[in-house]
């Protein structure tokens, strides 16, 4: 990678090969526990409880790793790119003394 298009090419892939697996296992987690969740037999109070926070990491979950992950892994590569190979600090700092 040397550009930031590059940079963005490379985490637009890698975010959209992530797609089909992580949503294939949230929607199966998620399908496992919403009987839990909609039951009123005999300790459904209890089961209820642990699903409900269940159900909402793996929304969170998905949501991160889609969304906010890829976002900010260019937030922090990006600076890499942003100041040309022989611009960098120390050039700077030198030039700057002159």
């Amino acid at each position: 990678m040397k550009t930031l298009v590059d940079l963005r090419g490379a985490i637009d892939q890698g975010a959209v090969q992530r797609v089909r697996p992580k949503i294939m296992t949230a929607s199966v987690i998620i399908a496992g526990l919403l009987p839990i969740m909609w039951s009123a037999g005999t300790g459904s109070d209890v089961m209820k409880r642990i699903a409900a926070p269940m159900v909402g990491g793996v929304i969170t979950s998905v949501i991160m790793e889609l969304l906010a992950y890829p976002a900010i892994y260019y937030l922090w590569k990006k600076e890499r790119f942003s100041i040309p190979d022989n611009q960098n600090i120390f050039s700077l700092v030198h030039r700057a003394r002159l």
